[in-house]
């Protein structure tokens, strides 16, 4: 037989074929698995970081997510002082952002009912009466029409029905194109801002919260005065505290808050008129709404005893709570903050996006990182402003040489533009040193393109009140360039003056007293105790019952003397055999007689049980004893009968009062090593007793006790001295100054000499107004050069006294030459006033 038919080579060879084959199908498999492991991975990570970057979580620089950004954006496009339908608003919206119109119709709504809110007092004309109207004064978007109560929970109207736009603060301190950066939209069509310019820290002060993949923001709005001058503390190196402030009002305490980490206890401002109790305020984390529906939830498990909950709420909150018959307003008003939304805790955690990235930041560090921002955007506002100005000087300056020393008659003559442009750059460049920068192409196609009726309507004493007028714009540039902190200090100041009484502090803050929870809480629950069984629970009927309620914590206490303490029970629970079952209370004295098994001996003693870990056992007694008495009274008398030595009765009284105070595992005091037959109580000690009493020392106590947890222990607190704090100076961001110093650069290039009248050209033929020379001799341009070194042109700064001397071509030359913008729109010819008495 061949090997070819052996039956053994034929099966061996399909094992290897059929064991390729599964290596094969495996290493498939595996690679496919890879190739989706690696898709899932990587479309999670861009899903990821989509929803992180563009969607949940705000900007540090101008504290707005995109949305937000782009709501505002598309009202700036169309403002014009009055409001727009929110359905155009957000189609406009749409442009930019790509996730459908109830997300942004939802993000706008919430946006315009962010602000302030100040109460109104007013004389109503029909009953004469004065009346308190509560008005909100949005932040930044002014709204008429339905926007829903952020006090009850109402919805908002639909977006055809409602109109918004933008207010005045938004305008003026959250825009400036120039300074804005641009991206494309979604499509490419159109652009949208990266972050607004913002000069407000809005973060701070609207507050944001969302939830993104992987982490979730929580920042806590602020009040707008308070961030204002918090940012001037920063600038002037002063420390600050900032606290949350909600415009719903309440009650805060903010012990546990440290610089935006942390935790806030909010409280409703409830009110005890008479029975009934008012709710005022209520925390910012519920609405009326709400927290009527957690009241009634709270009245039906029993936990407070109510008759009624009325909800009156309109512009203000005013919620009418009436306590039940035989249950006091106090202990209703503790009720309510333990049981229901009156008393609720709002964590705080910053999360942003910094410089394109989520950092965790603290409230300090985010105000510091808006006033370098805010300090930044005014630097580059006044280079801009600076750089127009000197643009503006420029072109009305070459206007006036272009037109009184006469070259456009030099042109006349001239068959090609490149002539045009010869013949102009040399009949200015006698006149160079009086420019900031060389004549361009372009200013020479400007000149060339103003009309020929204003050259007789030039007039050269308005012009040259231009130039001055512009002199002194750039004057106070420079001032504000070289000061750019004392400057921010102003904006911010004048931004308060102008706003801050529309957004006055509306949350209290103060320590709120913790709420014993035990004490308020009501004995409403029933535990029964089987004897016979062992059993204890809600659900045991049995003639033992205690009543206590969910906060109580239960005894348990067995012949052995062996006790735990264990919390509330369900409605049946297995302990065993007990000789007693109470409920617990640490300042209880328990009076305690056991019987030492071995000795027959009878030991007495009082005992308190202090700390204990739940459901643990712990003696009593010493081991080996049995409890003959457990009473909750120190203060009883017993009757204690014992046998003599002739087998006789004896009855004596014993005073648990005079038993030394040991620990629960220590031993007692010796009562008698006779064999006991009953022991009877008879009475309580009176008081005048109990002060009469005596009670010697304890020599043989030895502090032994169980194993106690640390909250027995007293905790010594040692308060330091309340010495005057002193103001500790801070300094100013690195940041900061450095933006500063930039800024004191460029005032220092900033050329602010003026020349009142430049040289004129040599007299030409066609002239024969001789008498109007002595315009120019009684034009006091010279003399008047002394009251521009009058005036304090930055006394603290060398540059200003290196420049008066018009001569030096340095000073001229220093300045930046921007040719790529010029001033087409502020010509030098002005038709409305034209002199004609003055024409050449």
């Amino acid at each position: 037989m061949s090997d070819e038919t052996d039956p053994r080579i034929v099966a061996d060879q399909a094992n290897n074929e059929e064991e390729n084959d599964s290596a094969v199908l495996a290493k498939q498999k595996q690679g496919t698995n890879d190739y989706f492991r690696q898709m899932i991975d990587r479309n999670f990570l861009d899903y990821a970081s989509y929803v992180i970057g563009s969607r949940a979580i705000p900007d540090v620089d101008d504290g707005l997510k995109p949305v937000q950004r782009r709501i505002l954006w598309a009202l700036y496009q169309v403002y014009d002082g009055r409001t727009q339908k929110v359905a155009n608003i957000v189609g406009n919206t749409m442009h930019y952002h790509p996730h459908g119109d109830a997300s942004i119709g939802d993000a706008l709504v919430v946006l315009a009912n962010k602000g302030g809110v100040i109460e109104n007092t007013y004389r109503d004309r029909k009953s004469g009466q004065e009346k308190t109207e509560f008005l909100n004064i949005p932040y930044f978007i002014m709204k008429q029409g339905n926007f829903g109560n952020i006090l009850t929970g109402s919805p908002a109207a639909a977006g055809r029905y409602t109109e918004c736009g933008l207010t005045k603060l938004a305008y003026e301190t959250m825009f400036n194109n120039d300074i804005t950066p641009f991206v494309p939209n979604y499509d490419g069509r159109k652009e949208e801002p990266v972050v607004l310019p913002a000069k407000l820290p809005s973060l701070l002060m609207l507050g944001s919260d969302g939830i993104a993949v992987g982490m979730s923001t929580c920042v806590l709005p602020h009040n707008f005065n308070e961030l204002i001058d918090a940012e001037i503390a920063v600038l002037q190196g002063r420390s600050f505290q900032l606290y949350p402030d909600f415009q719903q009002g309440a009650l805060m305490d903010v012990r546990e808050y440290d610089d935006g980490n942390g935790r806030i206890i909010l409280r409703a401002k409830i009110d005890i008129e008479g029975r009934d109790l008012i709710i005022r305020e209520i925390p910012a984390t519920c609405t009326s709404e709400s927290l009527v529906a957690s009241i009634e939830k709270a009245a039906e498990k029993n936990k407070i005893r109510i008759s009624s909950v009325d909800d009156f709420t309109t512009d203000h909150v005013e919620i009418k709570v009436t306590p039940t018959r035989g249950y006091t307003p106090e202990q209703t008003l503790q009720g309510l903050y333990m049981y229901t939304d009156c008393s609720v805790s709002v964590s705080s955690r910053i999360v942003v996006i910094c410089d394109r990235k989520p950092v965790q930041m603290s409230v300090s560090q985010v105000l510091r990182r808006n006033v370098e921002k805010l300090v930044g955007y005014l630097k580059q506002e006044l280079e801009i402003d600076l750089e127009r100005q000197n643009e503006l000087r420029h072109a009305k300056t070459l206007a006036q040489l272009f037109f009184e020393n006469r070259i456009y008659k030099k042109i006349e003559e001239c068959r090609s533009q490149e002539e045009e442009y010869s013949e102009v750059h040399a009949g200015l460049k006698p006149f160079r040193h009086l420019l900031l920068r060389d004549v361009t192409n372009e200013d020479i196609d400007k000149l060339l393109a103003l009309p020929v009726r204003r050259i007789a309507r030039f007039d050269i004493e308005k012009n040259q009140q231009e130039l001055r007028d512009i002199a002194d714009k750039i004057k106070k540039i420079r001032h504000k360039l070289l000061h750019l902190i004392d400057y921010t200090v102003d904006v911010l100041t004048e931004i308060k003056k102008k706003y801050g009484a529309n957004f006055p502090r509306r949350t209290e803050i103060e320590n709120i007293e913790q709420i014993d929870r035990k004490a308020a809480a009501l004995n409403n629950i029933k535990v029964g105790w089987e004897r016979r069984t062992g059993y204890v629970g809600t659900g045991i009927k049995s003639d033992d019952i205690i009543v206590c309620n969910e906060y109580d914590r239960l005894l348990c206490v067995e012949k052995s003397g062996k006790y735990k303490v264990i919390p509330m029970v369900p409605d049946k629970l297995f302990v065993g055999k007990l000789y007693d079952f109470r409920k617990y209370d640490a300042q209880t004295q328990f009076g305690v007689i056991y019987k030492e098994t071995k000795s027959g001996k009878y030991y007495g003693k009082r005992t308190s049980i202090g700390g204990f870990i739940l459901e643990k056992e712990y003696m009593l007694c010493p081991p080996g004893c049995k409890l003959e008495l457990f009473t909750p009274r120190a203060d009883a008398v017993y009757l204690w009968t014992e046998e003599d030595a002739r087998g006789k009765a004896v009855t004596r009284e014993i005073n648990l009062m005079e038993f030394p105070v040991r620990a629960p595992k220590a031993r007692g005091f010796l009562i008698s090593s006779k064999n006991m037959t009953k022991v009877v109580h008879s009475r309580y000690l009176t008081e005048e007793e109990i002060a009469a009493l005596v009670i010697p020392d304890d020599p043989e106590d030895n502090g032994e006790d169980n194993d106690i947890s640390a909250d027995e222990t007293a905790d010594i607190a040692n308060e330091a001295e309340n010495t005057p704090a002193v103001e500790e100076k801070i300094p100013v961001p690195r940041e900061i100054m450095q933006i500063v110093a930039a800024a004191k650069e460029v005032a220092k290039h900033a050329f602010i000499e003026v020349k009142e009248e430049p040289p004129a050209a040599p007299v030409v033929e066609d002239n024969p107004v001789v008498e109007d020379n002595p315009v120019e001799e009684d034009n006091p341009v010279e003399e008047d050069n002394p009251v521009e070194e009058d005036t304090p042109v930055e006394e603290d700064t060398p540059v200003v006294e290196d420049t008066p001397v018009v001569e030096e071509p340095p000073v001229v030359e220093e300045p930046p030459v921007v040719e790529e913008t010029p001033v087409v729109e502020e010509t030098p010819v002005v038709e409305e006033t034209p002199v004609v008495e003055e024409t050449p």
